[in-house]
């Protein structure tokens, strides 16, 4: 597949042909409705037949152009989606800008988020402006974050699926809730588990999911650990390939270094979505701990094994958790959500 490349701000490696680094500028519960004789409609495929048909051809009009303009767009704003799901449920309040002058910054803001690019946020922001002109005030910010996501993993190569509908976009955003909520880097295997079965995710559904790290790139500090002294022992992680990790070290000091250097997740194919991660896992190529994790618990293994060998059952297993994710906590209806014109100011 054929993927542009990314803006001048980007420059790969001369010292071997499969790692890649790049740097960039910069860089389910169901709420009830406030009028109980008439509650929301169910979330469905269909939910805007009639209110905006037309939809997820506007978001894709944008989708595909952002991915030829920005391909980081993509894993941007799949990341994004991860994100506002684990905080609170799929209800767009990753978006919210924090207010000048609040005691509370808004989830955006949160340490853990500051690494979520622009390019993210501008996609939902420029589908959202395109879809209020055409159906101003029916669709919510959740929605399109969500049908968005999706747009990008079918245009990275991945498999494109059916979105439900109709979720409200959420009244409440705080960096406070985010740290405990949200997978990290160096995450174990256990707390990984625990983490998505509190959103009704099983083991199956973390494995497949992980695979989203077929495309989209990762800080230095994410990784650094496992280059110099993992788990403070002072030896690199024996679990990472050799080769890899001279790569990594020779643009990621242990000390200093420049901030902005991003290395891919997957470092045979991080352009393309597909079933390479689990592959890459198994020679021990996997970019955070917490990936590389996969390969080596007896709980998740089996599931690593059956992906890298067969990519339809990695996507079916991707589509089927995406599914589930995407109804985590949905909002509905007034009492608890509101459907912004802005996506970024409450209304």
């Amino acid at each position: 597949m054929s993927v542009p490349s990314f803006a001048s701000t980007s420059f790969s490696l001369p010292f071997t042909s499969f790692f890649v680094f790049f740097i960039f500028s910069g860089t389910s519960c169901l709420a009830t409705h406030a009028n109980t004789t008439r509650p929301p409609r169910q979330l469905s495929v269909n939910y805007y037949a009639k209110s905006c048909p037309q939809v997820e051809q506007l978001v894709a009009s944008v989708t595909s152009q952002q991915f030829k303009e920005s391909p980081v767009s993509g894993p941007a704003t799949i990341r994004l989606l991860f994100h506002d799901c684990f905080v609170g449920g799929c209800d767009a309040s990753i978006l919210i800008a924090s207010k000048g002058g609040s005691k509370e910054l808004a989830e955006k803001d949160a340490e853990d988020n500051k690494d979520l690019k622009v390019e993210g946020f501008e996609s939902v922001r420029k589908a959202k402006e395109l879809v209020e002109k055409k159906c101003p005030g029916v669709v919510s910010c959740a929605d399109i974050l969500v049908i968005a996501a999706r747009d990008y993993v079918h245009l990275a190569g991945g498999p494109y699926y059916p979105v439900k509908k109709g979720r409200w976009d959420g009244k409440i955003s705080t960096a406070s809730r985010v740290a405990s909520n949200i997978p990290h880097a160096n995450s174990t295997v256990d707390q990984l588990i625990k983490l998505f079965n509190s959103k009704g995710l099983t083991t199956q559904d973390l494995v497949a999911l992980s695979g989203a790290h077929t495309i989209g790139f990762a800080h230095c500090k994410n990784f650094v650990a496992r280059l110099y002294s993992y788990r403070g022992k002072g030896q690199p992680d024996p679990d990472m390939d050799p080769k890899l990790l001279h790569a990594l070290r020779m643009y990621c000091p242990n000390f200093g270094g420049n901030s902005d250097i991003v290395a891919p997740f997957d470092a045979t194919t991080p352009f393309l979505f597909d079933h390479a991660y689990y592959g890459n896992l198994q020679k021990k190529l996997g970019l955070l701990a917490s990936d590389q994790a996969l390969a080596l618990d007896p709980r998740t293994k089996p599931f690593v094994l059956d992906f890298a060998k067969d990519n339809h059952n990695f996507f079916q297993a991707f589509v089927a958790a995406m599914d589930k994710l995407s109804l985590v906590k949905v909002v509905r209806g007034k009492k608890h959500g509101e459907k912004r014109r802005d996506c970024s100011m409450h209304m």
